[in-house]
Formats: structure tokens, sequence, C-alpha cells
């Protein structure tokens, strides 16, 4: 059997487009003035034919529309995607089809020609709850704005996922515990939780290497924002099943969970990156950045792909030990060692010891306090 029949099958597909590039963003995602969304049209749905013509047969599990701001894309444009996707592979009965939104008027007044198309779950980003934060995060909407936006989303689709950034600069745990609390209230089923991390390449990480962004919290007052967001989350019913992810039981986002449990998934689209197992071996895909680099090689060339690299069997099991640790669920350790992973007794024995990790039932898992220093377990068992 395929290891990628383990997490299952999706599709991502990236709208590099934004009204405006927030300072803490490194995503791929730019600002223009016009689209032609025919013509991202026509490259979309030749995509995704031609992908689909390198998995055949495959039931599709999720489809992810990501950005960028994918609430800027016309309904039409998104039925037209789906509508292909749908006579392209057969479809799962519980098919997930998630886009992400901002929470203005605009975008929400295309929630229900998104729904009409087939979208069954949104994910929006509203990232704060207080207008001074979300004007220091270079958000263009208000809560009010917000709040009415998610009521619309709501009452559209059964199943709604919003994103808050923490560890904001001069936000004590009081501010986050009201915060999240209130957050929790609206939560629907499915809560992002963020902690705000610089990035080279931002308007943040210029601002922090010239000395500004003055209040951000220190390690101790991190880990302290991180434990309260468990704790509370936990009590609310929405526990943590991944490091920054949090849902009642059964709400998991499956198309983040096919990513977490190294399934297979096409990536289409600027920047977009892709894992495929083909005749047996499994590659890693990814396309240009640019915009206008990705549209005019689909258009000359028939493919979007800049590269496709066969990944060893090695790199695998890194890969999958990197993304199942964030998991709750865990590593399943007769499947790493399939992948031809290996692990050091002795570092394990550590790891547990100190109260990180802890195995059972053929899976390793991190703990609670694991979680918070996950990176530095990685660094140790990888090393």
């Amino acid at each position: 059997m395929d290891d990628w029949r383990n997490g299952g099958f999706g599709l991502y597909l990236h709208w590099p487009f934004c009204a405006s590039k927030c300072p803490y963003c490194d995503f791929n995602s730019h600002v223009a003035a016009e689209i032609d969304q025919a013509r991202w049209q026509r490259a979309y749905l030749s995509e995704i034919t031609r992908v689909g013509a390198l998995t055949q047969g495959r039931v599709l599990n999720s489809v992810f529309f990501g950005g960028g701001t994918p609430s800027l894309m016309r309904p039409e444009l998104v039925s037209a995607i789906l509508d292909t996707v749908r006579a392209t592979w057969p479809c799962a009965n519980d098919l997930e089809v998630t886009l992400e939104a901002n929470p203005g008027s605009v975008e929400a007044g295309r929630f229900r020609g998104y729904r009409d198309a087939g979208v069954n779950r949104v994910s929006m980003g509203l990232q704060a709850l207080n207008d001074a934060d979300l004007k220091r995060l270079g958000r263009l909407h208000t809560v009010a704005e917000a709040a009415a936006a998610f009521d619309i989303a709501r009452n559209t689709f059964d199943r709604v996922s919003f994103d808050l950034i923490y560890a904001r600069q001069d936000q004590t745990l009081a501010d986050w515990r009201a915060e999240l609390t209130e957050a929790l209230t609206r939560a629907v089923d499915h809560l992002s939780l963020y902690q705000l991390t610089i990035e080279d390449g931002t308007a943040f990480g210029a601002r922090h290497a010239a000395g500004g962004l003055r209040g951000l919290p220190d390690d101790d007052l991190s880990a302290d924002l991180y434990a309260l967001t468990q704790e509370l989350c936990e009590a609310a019913g929405m526990p943590g099943y991944e490091v920054s992810n949090h849902a009642r039981p059964g709400s998991e986002s499956r198309h983040n969970l096919i990513y977490w449990r190294a399934g297979d998934y096409a990536g289409v689209g600027p920047g977009a990156h892709g894992r495929l197992t083909m005749k047996g071996l499994r590659h890693a895909t990814d396309t240009p950045k640019a915009p206008g680099a990705w549209l005019q090689q689909v258009e000359q060339t028939g493919t979007g792909d800049r590269e496709v690299s066969p990944l060893p069997l090695s790199e695998q099991a890194i890969e999958y030990l990197m993304m199942s640790l964030r998991l709750r669920e865990g590593t399943d350790l007769r499947r790493f060692e399939s992948l031809s992973g290996r692990l050091h007794a002795g570092k394990l024995a550590d790891l547990a010891a100190l109260g990180l990790v802890e195995q059972a039932d053929d899976r390793l898992r991190t703990t609670a306090d694991g979680r918070m220093v996950l990176n530095a377990i990685l660094r140790e068992l990888l090393i």
C-alpha cells in the first residue's frame, strides 16, 4: 500500500492576491490593482486537469482555497473550479471544501455564492478582538465589521473557523484571558490560535531589526500565554488537537490533517507546494512564487510546476515525524519505521524522563509540556 493512503489525498489552491499586505505576513501574497479572473480561471482549470491525469482514480478528501485572500475570488470562479474538481476525481461523501476569508463587508457579501458553489467550511482571519491591535496588525477591518461578517458566515455554513494572533505587543495574561474567553463564546467548531512570530522579509521583521516593536513578550510570558490558551480551550470543549489548532471532537480540519498525517496533496497556484506519489514513488512539487510568472508558465508550457523531485524514504520519514508530532495523536512508530526511520532509544528515554514525550501502543506523542518546546524535541531526535 502506498504510504500516502494513511493520510488521505487533498487539493490546495493558492489565490495570491490581497487587498493589502499585513506587516507580519510572510505568505506568498500580493496587492494588485486589477486581476483578470477569467485568465486565472483558465489556468486553474488547466492545472486541475493536468494533475488529475497523474492521480486518476484517487478519492479526493478535501479542497482548500488558501492565500492571499481567496474571498476576493468571484463566486463564479470558485464554482467553475469546484465543478472541474468534481469532474476530475471521485470525491469523498464528506468532501471538505474550505475557503479562507477576511471579515470585510465585500467578502461577506459573497458567502452565499461560495456556499452555492460547494464551499462547506470557511476559515476567517479575525486576528484580534480589539480595534487598536487590529490597526497595529495592519488589518483593514474593525471588530464590529468582523462580528457582522462572522454572523453571516455562521448563518451560511455549518462549519466555521477563525484565526487569532496572540503574544502581541504589550498583551498581558489578563488581556489574553479576556479576549480568548470572548472568542470561545463566538466559536462554532474550530479555532486557530497562533503566537505572533517576527519573520525576516516582513515589515515587522524590518521594524524589529531596527529596534522597533517594543513590548513583545519574553519566553516565560510566551509559555504562560500558550499554557493559558490550552487550559481555556480545553475547558470550553475545544481541546488542542495540534500545536495551534483547537476543535470540538469531530470538527478538526480534515485538509490540514492530510498535511500533518503525511498524506498526498496537489498544490495548484503561485508558490503552492505539493506531495504526490506517482508510480509508487513520492515526489515534492513546487511552483513559481510570482503570480505573473506562474500564470505565464501554465499558459506557455501547460504545467505550473517549477520542480518535481523524488523524495527518498529517509526524507519521507523525517517529514512524517516533524508533522505528526505536532498532533496530539502523535506518530505511528510502525509507519515511521516502514519509511526507514530510526529513533535513538537513549534520546527518547531522556525526553520521556523530562516529561516531554510519552510512548504507548506503538505511538510516540509529545506531552502538553513537550508541545511548548516541539522544535527543541525535533532537533534532539533528528541529529
